[in-house]
């Protein structure tokens, strides 16, 4: 009987244990946090394969070639552009794992605020700087968004093209890379509809992947957006929260001073009363 009662306690005492330390998890952070590496592996993901894409069908269709010296030219940007993809892969992924870390300070900080964790003016100011930062990147994905977009809309074309191929029969249409600013002016690397070339894009594989991709590069950028800005209304509201409770706490102090103080008088003039009495 005893062993029971016993065993039902320490099973009692597992489950407040759990409750209390999901009670303790940042919800909203890890929601945020979840969203924001969702966006950021699709973007990063699907942008790498589809500038791969990229660069196959300029070199399969297209027939440009890559510069033989070190000039900036189309590949050299898109290698370019996937150095900096890595970087963003490697950079969002240590900064949500911050934020994530800072939602739990922050939390901690408001629900233990009379316990012995106290807010210093340096977690103010380290919250007040994630702040700062999450809109400079909400800034950046926003143009990170509008940059993607460029690819989808060229790629949209080319692909609206080869869906109407049999109605663009006997008209002469060229896609030339060179109004993209992809070639230089002086090469001549066009596909005009009806032609072999024409044909060989539109049925390969390669055009509907990497157009697709592009999509879900872009779905991505805007799902680090959103992401940015929840983490933004997060900050925002674990700010207000901290600095009404540091007022609160700065309240509770004197309040406490001053009912000290009040009962060191009381008892100051019932010694001087005892006396004067005796």
């Amino acid at each position: 009987m005893e062993e029971d009662l016993d065993e039902g306690q320490t099973q009692k005492g597992c489950l407040e244990c759990c409750i209390k330390c999901l009670g303790g998890i940042p919800y909203p952070s890890l929601i945020a946090t979840i969203l924001l590496y969702a966006g950021v592996a699709l973007f990063c993901g699907c942008g790498h394969e589809a500038l791969s894409g990229t660069v196959t069908i300029l070199q399969n269709y297209f027939e440009v070639v890559r510069s033989p010296v070190d000039a900036l030219d189309v590949f050299t940007m898109i290698d370019i552009i996937k150095y900096v993809i890595y970087g963003i892969a490697s950079a969002f992924f240590v900064y949500g794992i911050l934020l994530m870390v800072e939602g739990f300070f922050t939390s901690g900080a408001i629900k233990d605020l009379y316990g012995d964790f106290k807010i210093t003016t340096c977690g103010r100011c380290v919250s007040a700087w994630f702040i700062m930062l999450t809109y400079i990147f909400m800034l950046a994905w926003l143009g990170v968004t509008a940059f993607t977009s460029l690819p989808v809309f060229i790629y949209f074309n080319i692909w609206n093209i080869c869906q109407n191929a049999t109605v663009l029969e006997g008209a002469t249409l060229c896609l030339d890379p060179r109004q993209y600013g992809i070639v230089p002016i002086a090469e001549a690397k066009t596909v005009c509809a009806g032609s072999e070339k024409f044909y060989k894009m539109c049925e390969s594989n390669e055009l509907d992947m990497t157009f697709h991709l592009f999509i879900c590069a872009l779905a991505g950028a805007g799902a680090a957006v959103i992401a940015m800005i929840h983490y933004l209304m997060v900050l925002s509201a674990n700010w207000a929260y901290v600095k009404d409770a540091c007022r609160m706490q700065k309240y509770e102090d004197i309040k406490s001073k001053e009912e000290q103080e009040l009962h060191d008088i009381h008892s100051t003039r019932s010694k001087e009363r005892l006396n004067a009495y005796t």
